[in-house]
């Protein structure tokens, strides 16, 4: 199902922070692609720059120098609405306090579409629907968002982008806070919902043994380069080795995983 089209690109993209003592640049000359169809991590150390680069693509933050374009227009050309029909955005951060129920939290997905009084069309009700069906949630919609486990909540969440329709979903950190089951749980998710919509997901994440066994494609960010890649390939040029300084975790190329010594 999967095509070559390019949903997202960057040129020469330079990033970081403009201050009154210069540029803080973080990361540059990024030549990134995100096509499709493709499931991509984005990995690397604390502080190494992750949200930055995702704030920079998905058009928060100004790119010190080059440009990111997304479906073939420079994004910082599109309007606020009609970026929220081409990009949806998952972010960590806790939701603030209401009395939606899981039902009207995916409906706010439709959002960039509903008019003006924010009525809910045949069509809406269906992408709605068919986000539910999707993420299998259909036993929560009932309940109020603060009465789920996180689990649950970040799934609803995805469930909400769905239903928002983009071509590119990016998610910052969506297994944080979460047990390995449930991290596997929203992977698994992840990943099948790039295969069955064909849309392009981008996701940051400090499981790094699990976006390696998972991702179509990974981008991995270190203090002297940005690479992007398949897991296998990055593998063998010997990214991994480099991502940490602390001597005790290696990186065992045969096994795909870290190894923590003594």
């Amino acid at each position: 199902m999967s095509s070559n089209k390019i949903i997202l690109s960057t040129s020469n993209l330079s990033i970081g922070y403009q201050s009154k003592k210069g540029k803080n640049t973080i990361a540059e000359n990024l030549n990134l692609t995100f096509k499709e169809g493709r499931l991509i991590s984005l990995v690397g150390g604390n502080g190494i720059g992750k949200s930055t680069l995702l704030r920079t693509v998905t058009g928060i933050q100004k790119p010190l120098t080059g440009t990111v374009t997304l479906n073939e227009k420079d994004i910082h050309h599109y309007e606020a609405l009609a970026l929220a029909q081409n990009l949806s955005l998952v972010l960590t951060e806790k939701l603030p306090p209401s009395n939606l129920t899981v039902f009207e939290l995916i409906a706010l997905g439709r959002q960039p579409y509903t008019n003006w009084l924010g009525k809910l069309s045949a069509e809406d009700l269906e992408k709605i629907n068919q986000a539910i069906a999707l993420t299998h949630i259909e036993h929560l919609l009932d309940k109020k968002h603060h009465e789920i486990s996180d689990g649950q909540l970040q799934i609803v969440l995805i469930a909400r982008a769905l239903a928002q329709d983009t071509p590119l979903i990016i998610l910052d950190e969506p297994t944080t806070h979460l047990d390995l089951f449930h991290k596997v749980s929203v992977f698994k998710l992840l990943k099948k919902l790039s295969q069955e919509t064909n849309k392009c997901i981008l996701f940051s994440t400090h499981d790094i043994d699990l976006a390696i066994q998972l991702s179509d494609e990974m981008i991995v960010m270190t203090e002297s380069s940005v690479e992007q890649d398949q897991p296998c390939n990055l593998i063998t040029k010997g990214i991994f080795n480099s991502l940490f300084k602390d001597s005790s975790i290696t990186f065992d190329g045969e096994r795909g995983k870290f190894v923590i010594s003594n």
